[in-house]
């Protein structure tokens, strides 16, 4: 949610034509996709109001990403949020940092012990990153103790039968998020931005001309920018899109944000699609083991059984 002025427009686009015509060592790769990340600022974007399910996953002072809290227990974010360095070749054989998560809050001083809510643990996704850096870009949070909902902090539903994004309130959807702000540093508030969802196929066509994004598959959707070249930024992954179903009213979770560096460069945003997720975040949830299916199983044939004696 940054707005470029013209300087600083040209200076990015030079890095990135530069990334994608010279092949570059690991060390200048590093070297220039920082430089890139210091000359954009965020795009746009307006304060926001209290988002009762926005979580802040820190990772350090100069590391913060969003999150949705989905139930007492738990909170979705963006897999990658949870490694500082965020390529497939550097996170592989790691393990995530264990973040710290504040609920609640609606700008950085309000990050104090307060408003921390401790974390028991992290689930990556199975697949999280298998062929590509975007891959199943999702993780689970668990919390160590449930959460209790207030005025100021209550769940995002998940999307359900139904409610999907052929089926949205005027097309658009609202996210928020602490992304890179006018000094070149994380923003101090919460901002927000109404966005129209994409055409996929635009979408895809977009990114396969540029090297280092995602490859938009149908287990992703994207948005496109708001008026005045508002956009998603650096640091609003992990924040929900949420939208409203056109009958009811509904208010749910469509998607998590995984690439955040649209900025003013590029149209669209780039989401993981909930619903595509929706057996694997609810065997997490409800606490499944390797042996929960053939446990289930087994107890559904014998009461069949049984029944028949």
């Amino acid at each position: 949610m940054i707005l470029l002025n013209k300087m600083w427009f040209s200076l990015a686009l030079l890095c990135l034509a530069a990334q994608t015509h010279v092949s570059l060592t690991e060390t200048s790769v590093a070297a220039s996709r920082l430089a890139s990340l210091r000359s954009r600022r965020m795009v746009g974007g307006t304060l926001a109001p209290h988002i009762p399910w926005q979580v802040m996953v820190y990772i350090s002072d100069s590391v913060l990403a969003g999150g949705a809290l989905v139930s007492d227990r738990w909170v979705l974010t963006a897999g990658r949020n949870l490694f500082v360095r965020k390529r497939r070749r550097e996170i592989q054989g790691k393990e995530p940092v264990m973040p710290k998560v504040y609920l609640g809050i609606t700008g950085r001083p309000e990050a104090n012990a307060s408003n921390e809510v401790a974390v028991e643990r992290i689930v990556l996704h199975p697949g999280f990153q298998n062929h590509s850096d975007w891959d199943n870009d999702l993780a689970l949070i668990q919390l160590k103790q449930p959460v209790v909902m207030s005025n100021k902090v209550t769940a995002i539903p998940l999307p359900e039968r139904g409610q999907d994004l052929d089926n949205t309130a005027d097309g658009l959807g609202a996210i928020a998020g602490w992304g890179w702000g006018v000094h070149l540093s994380l923003a101090a508030s919460l901002k927000h931005l109404i966005l129209p969802l994409a055409n996929q196929s635009e979408c895809k066509a977009e990114y396969e001309r540029v090297p280092f994004t995602p490859d938009v598959d149908d287990n992703m959707f994207c948005t496109a920018t708001a008026m005045d070249r508002e956009n998603v930024c650096l640091g609003d992954a992990g924040g929900a899109l949420a939208v409203k179903h056109p009958e009811t009213g509904d208010i749910y979770a469509a998607g998590i944000l995984s690439y955040d560096e649209a900025c003013s460069i590029h149209k669209h945003g780039v989401y993981t699609k909930i619903s595509s997720y929706l057996p694997w975040i609810h065997s997490v949830i409800r606490g499944d083991t390797e042996k929960s299916l053939a446990m289930r199983a087994g107890a559904m044939s014998k009461m069949y059984s049984w029944q028949q004696l």
